[in-house]
């Protein structure tokens, strides 16, 4: 039952969206007493009275003592200051007050976050050695945004365009299975689909995963996602495992777009991914949940060394540099793509600008990242090991 923390709190006042029922205190102490009392709660609502000092606090202290537990503060006010500070103290998400929808959200991530790494288990990391090269197999890219319309399914498939002109065999996979743009952004007929999948699980092969593409051009494949109301839901993440795994002896890239939530789907994807990539724009938001993913990403093991943020609509003028950027994601930025009108009008002709435009400064920006940190780039993931086996090295050991 999440606790909600703040003066004169009333537990019926948030239930509906924090999700159930909610134990309400009016301080932190009984918040802290409620947490050792209960070793299975994973989450905690500090409201917009509680002292920002206490409350960062309180998060630093449960961050250390127990990492699955998951701490969301509301606030009146939100600015870079206040997320650099509460981020780095281990809160997992900021809110502003009043706002329902995101409050929501956060909870529900932020469960989803803690269960993945599983009550009373503490994250694994692997010791230093070599950094295996490109192998036999395909190399995998997971493209990330924890928040929407940011650029996301616009970089992956743009992406996908880049490293098949570079004579590569790529495959485009659409893993937003509720809302999924790839078909419609790039113009094809979603005939067949992830779904197709389904009847095939435990036994896929080359044969069945190629009776699931749709080819967009020469070197070129998509994996389109479900269209009809309830097919998500039949995909389950062992599916996305199995046919990854097919698909890295077909292709020599595999390139996976996401929803913007860490569901059981994308992480069995980063667990298999080369590399991961982060991409946000100049935005306090949008800033604030990337910094919260790369927070998560730490806490579960993936190594900081896949991790490629890249920064779209980077010439924004919106009061923001890239100091003040790099300061809030505590990352440097590998990769600055430019505004440009030339996008959305290349999303509605169903022509990726890669495609339509080769010279224009935002192909040359994609162009540029793909060929310095993707396919040809060392591998990042976990030191000395295969990502899949790393996978489930960790796995086994959140359950011990």
């Amino acid at each position: 039952m999440p606790i909600f923390c703040d003066p004169a709190a009333q537990a019926g006042a948030l239930g509906g969206v924090i999700g159930g029922p909610v134990r309400a205190v009016d301080n932190l102490n009984a918040a802290a007493t409620m947490l050792v009392n209960d070793p299975g709660e994973m989450l905690v609502v500090i409201g917009p009275r509680t002292l920002i000092d206490d409350a960062l606090a309180f998060a630093s202290h449960f961050r250390m003592e127990r990492p699955p537990v998951g701490v969301v503060l509301i606030r009146d006010q939100i600015d870079v200051w206040l997320l650099q500070k509460a981020l780095s103290n281990g809160v997992r998400e900021v809110v502003p007050i009043g706002d329902d929808w995101a409050l929501s959200t956060a909870c529900e991530r932020s469960r989803h976050i803690s269960q993945r790494m599983g009550a009373g288990t503490t994250v694994v990391t692997m010791e230093p050695g070599p950094r295996p090269g490109p192998g036999p197999e395909g190399e995998i890219i997971t493209v990330f945004a924890p928040k929407g319309g940011v650029g996301k399914t616009t970089l992956a498939t743009n992406l996908g365009v880049v490293l098949a002109a570079e004579g590569n065999e790529v495959c485009v996979i659409d893993l937003d299975l509720t809302s999924g743009d790839i078909a419609i952004s790039v113009q094809l007929d979603p005939v067949r689909t992830l779904v197709d999948a389904v009847p095939m699980a435990g036994h896929l092969d080359t044969t069945g995963a190629a009776s699931l593409l749709t080819r967009y051009r020469p070197g070129l494949q998509m994996l389109l996602a479900p269209i009809a109301p309830g097919d998500a839901e039949k995909v389950n993440a062992a599916l996305v495992s199995e046919l990854l795994s097919v698909l890295r002896g077909m292709f020599r890239c595999i390139v996976v777009d996401t929803p913007a939530y860490l569901s059981e789907h994308v992480l069995a994807a980063m667990d298999v991914s080369a590399h991961h990539v982060l991409i946000a724009t100049p935005d306090v938001p949008a800033l604030k949940n990337l910094r919260v993913t790369e927070d998560m990403l730490d806490l579960l093991g993936y190594a900081k060394e896949a991790r490629s943020v890249v920064l779209n609509r980077s010439d924004s003028n919106v009061g923001l540099s890239t100091e003040d950027v790099e300061r809030v994601l505590r990352t440097p930025i590998v990769a600055h793509i430019p505004s440009s009108r030339a996008v959305p009008l290349s999303i509605n002709n169903g022509t990726p600008i890669t495609l339509a435009n080769r010279e224009h400064p935002v192909s040359r920006a994609i162009a540029r990242f793909a060929q310095q940190r993707l396919v040809g780039a060392p591998s990042a993931g976990y030191a000395g090991d295969s990502p899949g086996r790393r996978s489930r090295q960790r796995n086994k050991k959140r359950t011990a």
